[in-house]
């Protein structure tokens, strides 16, 4: 006997053979005979009885297909999900993970309501609630969020206000290692070949240290050797002729050497054209001028392979050139999200 696929058959069709068989059974007939009368398999067949047995008529009408309208989890259970994968780790929630990925939420959902949902479920469930897959940024285990938390609401509004009584510019400065090895990016290439990008293999570096203001302005130094005080000193001083008399409100973080006694001799020789201000300790993500560092790394150096330390040195002061002409290009690393904080 040839079994007829039901799924090939029109969905009233399929309502019709499901009751023209019932009917048989209940008229008498064997079950082997109504499979062989309308060529269908016995488990279909036993799934249909009971169906009937459970539901009557209705259970034999055609059911909605494909993905059920209501999702599983209650509206309140989805809140408490939203706000665990919002507030914490996965480790603080004695998970075995480090990130929230799609396993992580299926198994915090099962952990917290002894509800299983398929990967693909729970992946519809993260879109609706607004989720997506992104990198990380990074955060020191050392930083205090109370310090950050009183340089949002008090520390920095009063330096603004006293740049404002002042007429001082205020600025935020930064320094950097650049390397000739960094690497960024992505390149296409064939399935299961590997592309390779030819370099050199002697590594060398330069290091850079610059400023930028909201207003899109940007001075900068690109120096070889070690960043020290005389190195800062020489930024310190040169910052300050370019203001033409106005005052210079800098804003750095806790390096040492901004702490530096020879520093501090020679801010308190200068106070009047420009005073220093520090983050919280291990707060980079606070710097607008972090902003300006990773864009120079990118794009500068990881999408440029440098020959020569020469050629490296050229590639950053070319870049940076180019920003610092363009004013609308520096005030775009104060809308990021971390640092919006800093536009005004």
């Amino acid at each position: 006997m040839k079994i007829k696929d039901a799924r090939s058959l029109s969905t009233s069709a399929q309502e019709a053979l499901r009751q023209r068989a019932v009917k048989a059974i209940q008229g008498g007939k064997k079950q082997a005979e109504v499979c062989q009368i309308f060529s269908i398999s016995h488990s279909a067949l036993n799934k249909w009885l009971k169906l009937y047995r459970e539901f009557g008529d209705r259970g034999l009408k055609n059911q909605k297909r494909g993905r059920p309208p209501s999702m599983r989890l209650k509206p309140w259970q989805c809140g408490v999900i939203v706000r665990l994968i919002t507030d914490k780790l996965p480790d603080q929630l004695k998970l075995p993970f480090a990130l929230w990925t799609r396993e992580a939420v299926q198994q915090l959902i099962k952990q917290r309501f002894e509800v299983e949902l398929s990967i693909w479920t729970v992946g519809r469930y993260l879109k609706r609630w607004g989720f997506t897959p992104q990198k990380p940024a990074k955060r020191a285990l050392e930083q205090s969020p109370l310090a950050v938390r009183k340089w949002l609401e008090e520390e920095y509004p009063a330096i603004r206000k006293k740049a404002q009584q002042e007429n001082a510019e205020i600025h935020w400065g930064d320094e950097t290692g650049i390397r000739s090895d960094h690497q960024t990016g992505r390149t296409y290439g064939r399935k299961g070949k590997t592309p390779v990008i030819p370099n050199t293999g002697h590594r060398f570096g330069c290091n850079v240290i610059s400023t930028i203001t909201n207003r899109g302005k940007m001075r900068f130094m690109v120096f070889s050797g070690r960043f020290n005080a005389k190195i800062f000193i020489t930024l310190l001083a040169r910052l300050s002729k370019t203001m033409k008399g106005r005052k210079v409100f800098l804003i750095v973080d806790n390096h040492r050497v901004h702490h530096a006694r020879v520093v501090t001799k020679w801010l308190n020789k200068h106070k009047e054209q420009i005073s220093i201000f520090f983050l919280p300790p291990y707060s980079p993500d606070l710097n607008p001028d972090e902003m300006l560092n990773n864009d120079l790394k990118s794009n500068a150096v990881g999408r440029k392979r440098a020959k020569d330390p020469e050629e490296l040195e050229n590639n950053v002061r070319k870049f940076l050139k180019s920003k610092q002409k363009k004013p609308d290009k520096v005030k775009n690393y104060f809308k990021v999200k971390s640092v919006q904080y800093a536009m005004s």
